[in-house]
């Protein structure tokens, strides 16, 4: 039987595009899963997350956020209003540039952010168990992929955003929280 697509691999399954895909599937079902208690996207936990982490160590642009979670800065700007509409965030003055606003997480956002990163972390720890022994490994390989290599100065956990509190003290790159 000839096959209709053309391809370098014998079986579907052979493909690294193809597997990621599914696995990323799989994955974030289960995130999807996870945050639905706390009435939030997956994206609106990354940003939430992301700025919650952040927070404290210099005012951060609704740009720097979407820089440093690697999201679109049109979705960003959506997913922020959404955010600041159900009490999770705010835009106060930048004390720095007065053209820009400075996002802050609420009290609420602080504490829904640390009650979803506990879900979020404990499908990850599920989720990556079937690699056992190998987890530190495939991490530095997603970090690779990633960009976030130890040349740029991110350590493991900094490129696994999911295990950023035994990360230590944030760094001003975007390869943590």
């Amino acid at each position: 039987m000839t096959r209709a697509l053309r391809s370098e691999f014998t079986h579907a399954g052979d493909s690294p595009g193809l597997l990621l895909w599914q696995v990323t599937n799989a994955w974030q079902a289960a995130q999807r899963g996870a945050l639905r208690p706390f009435d939030l996207t997956h994206v609106q936990f990354v940003l939430l997350a992301s700025l919650t982490w952040r927070q404290g160590h210099q005012p951060i642009t609704q740009r720097e956020l979407a820089e440093h979670a690697r999201a679109d800065p049109m979705m960003t700007s959506q997913v922020l209003r959404t955010l600041e509409a159900k009490g999770l965030i705010e835009r106060r003055p930048h004390p720095n540039d007065a053209r820009a606003r400075a996002l802050t997480t609420t009290s609420a956002g602080v504490e829904l952010a640390n009650r979803a990163n506990a879900a979020v972390e404990q499908v990850d720890r599920d989720y990556f168990s079937a690699l056992g022994d190998d987890s530190a490994a495939f991490t530095r390989m997603l970090a690779r992929l990633a960009g976030q290599t130890r040349e740029r100065g991110a350590s493991v956990a900094e490129a696994d955003p999911h295990r950023q509190a035994h990360a230590g003290p944030p760094s001003t790159s975007t390869s943590n929280w």
